[in-house]
């Protein structure tokens, strides 16, 4: 059955916030680590073909990394939430009164008072207590909990999508001009990406914009700083 809302045309944004964060890393990532890759190698050498190499490697070494890394922390995120949805089982088998009275507490301390909060306790724990304490004792919800799977290919899929974008850059642009023409995309394609992840989440357009812009352009600065600095590819 689906439930009312005062808001039908206007849905609460943090449902989103699982494959959000993770499309919004690896798109970041992607676009960042790929650029600065390029424009450090770049920095090293006028040659085109080792550029081209290191794009495409950092591209897919990237995106591989991406999806098992987010595969991997969700995962054991999803591990610690399972692990205590069992421990307040088994609780609730061994001393139902005890966590009828830990329930009862919860409600108390955001503002209930002790009757209204014993009550409300007893009414959601004859319907289903578990639920009643995994969500309110434990603050999971089935919107947000752990998708390993889906973090995974949010993370992964990004990832590549938008580190294709500065190794087309690359390869599109002249030999003399790899650099600049690097700077410039990334620069703009960051830049769409806050303004992309602010409006799926519903926060402020330029604080976002600035945040990855800002934080893109300085690991740019660095690498090909580095790239100059030794000569060398990193």
């Amino acid at each position: 059955m689906t439930q009312p809302s005062a808001h039908p045309d206007d849905p609460h944004y943090v449902h989103r916030t699982g494959w959000l964060r993770a499309a919004v890393l690896g798109a970041n990532d992607g676009i960042i680590s790929t650029s600065s890759l390029i424009i450090g190698v770049a920095a090293a050498t006028p040659e085109v073909q080792p550029i081209l190499v290191a794009g495409v490697a950092g591209l897919m070494a990237g995106a591989m990394s991406m999806a098992a890394g987010e595969y991997i922390s969700v995962s054991s995120q999803r591990d610690s939430e399972q692990a205590d949805i069992k421990r307040e089982r088994e609780a609730l088998v061994d001393s139902p009164e005890m966590e009828l009275e830990e329930l009862a507490a919860v409600y108390r301390s955001r503002g209930l008072s002790a009757e209204t909060a014993a009550t409300v306790a007893r009414e959601l724990s004859a319907l289903d207590p578990l639920a009643a304490h995994v969500r309110d004792e434990l603050g999971l919800s089935e919107h947000l909990a752990a998708r390993p799977l889906q973090a995974a290919i949010a993370s992964g899929a990004t990832f590549s999508a938008a580190a294709a974008v500065p190794l087309l850059a690359a390869y599109l642009a002249p030999a003399n001009a790899i650099i600049l023409t690097v700077v410039t995309i990334s620069i703009l394609s960051l830049a769409v990406l806050g303004a992309l992840g602010a409006k799926a989440g519903a926060a402020p357009l330029v604080p976002a914009v600035l945040r990855v812009v800002g934080w893109g352009a300085f690991a740019m600065a660095v690498t090909a700083g580095v790239g100059r600095l030794f000569g060398v590819s990193v």
